[in-house]
């Protein structure tokens, strides 16, 4: 099943971001017919229509069968990672279950279940299902991936951290911050004594001439190495010094989302081994407001990895006096 979050899509996954040079075993060649988790649910629905009966076992898959080592090929191109797979001819599911627990999230007895499941062919042998339902239309492989991707961008953008985290003011996760998904989230919470219109305030009014409110000579050296390496650098600052719209370009971010006196969200346009947002959110509290500051980062590939816990103790060191001032300009 490909869907953000099943194991088989997340062993993927984790074997395409972080290896960019796969020694294969013949199962790797295994056809399979994946099946998004969107026709799934269809088909499921669409049994509650058919009459009661004797019980029947219905093949289902998706349009198209493919190889496992197609399912990895597909991720890498949408990821835009470069992958090469080096078939091998013996690498047993033991020691490839253990090659598993090493590289992917997946524990290695789980895995060599799933290695040996997946030794067999799982294709669809008979056309009952088309039979029984037939305006359901499963999507392709490539389909299916491009929608497990979005489904996870959709879920990220409307996630609220304020209700996933403890508004305790501290970092989870320990070193990098929190890990969900392929993604790595840095989120940090205070408490003003403020309206939350004075709390929002210089949110609104960050980046361009108004600056980072810490250490904006970092955040001036970063939009210098952005245009040495092609990018847009900060020179683009900001439309306007107090309005923001969605859409509109703040330094070398563009606003994804924004909802006055509540939240903005912006995502980066620099040029990085991944893709990043950054967001704030303000909520009314006993006694004031609460301002949470959240930095999202999607890698890409090891290359990825390397970069968010390589710079993390900068990124740490900028976001936590970014949000004290912040705070700080709110209570005033």
């Amino acid at each position: 099943m490909l869907g953000s979050g099943s194991l088989s899509f997340e062993l993927i996954r984790s074997l395409v971001e972080r290896l960019p040079v796969m020694v294969c075993p013949r199962w790797v060649e295994t056809k399979a017919q994946p099946i998004a988790i969107e026709d799934l649910v269809a088909y499921l629905l669409a049994a509650l229509d058919l009459d009661p009966g004797e019980g029947r076992t219905v093949e289902i898959g998706g349009a198209d069968q493919v190889t496992y080592g197609d399912l990895m090929r597909e991720y890498a191109a949408q990821r835009g990672l470069r992958r090469w797979l080096i078939p091998v001819p013996v690498l047993t599911p033991r020691l490839s279950s253990l090659w598993l627990g090493l590289t992917t999230p997946v524990y290695a007895r789980v895995g060599r279940k799933l290695i040996e499941g997946v030794r067999n062919p799982t294709v669809v042998r008979d056309d009952s299902a088309r039979r029984l339902f037939p305006s359901i239309a499963p999507m392709g492989l490539k389909r299916a991936i491009e929608r497990a991707l979005a489904n996870e961008d959709e879920e990220f953008a409307a996630t609220r951290w304020s209700d996933a985290l403890s508004s305790a003011g501290t970092t989870p996760g320990g070193y990098g911050g929190l890990r969900v998904g392929a993604r790595l989230v840095d989120s940090r919470a205070v408490k003003v004594a403020a309206t939350t219109a004075r709390a929002f305030a210089p949110i609104r009014r960050i980046g361009g001439r108004s600056g980072w409110y810490y250490a904006n000579f970092l955040w001036r050296l970063r939009g210098f190495v952005d245009l040495l390496v092609g990018g847009v650098g900060v020179r683009r600052g900001r439309r306007h010094p107090e309005l923001l719209a969605v859409g509109d370009a703040l330094d070398f971010w563009r606003v994804e989302a924004f909802e006055p006196d509540r939240r903005l969200r912006l995502a980066a346009e620099m040029k990085l081994p991944g893709r990043a947002w950054l967001e704030f959110e303000v909520r009314e509290c006993e006694g004031g407001a609460t301002i949470r500051q959240t930095a999202e980062f999607d890698p890409s590939g090891l290359a990825g990895l390397l970069y968010w816990y390589g710079v993390y103790p900068l990124h740490l060191l900028v976001f936590r006096g970014m949000l004290r001032e912040i705070a700080a300009r709110a209570a005033r």
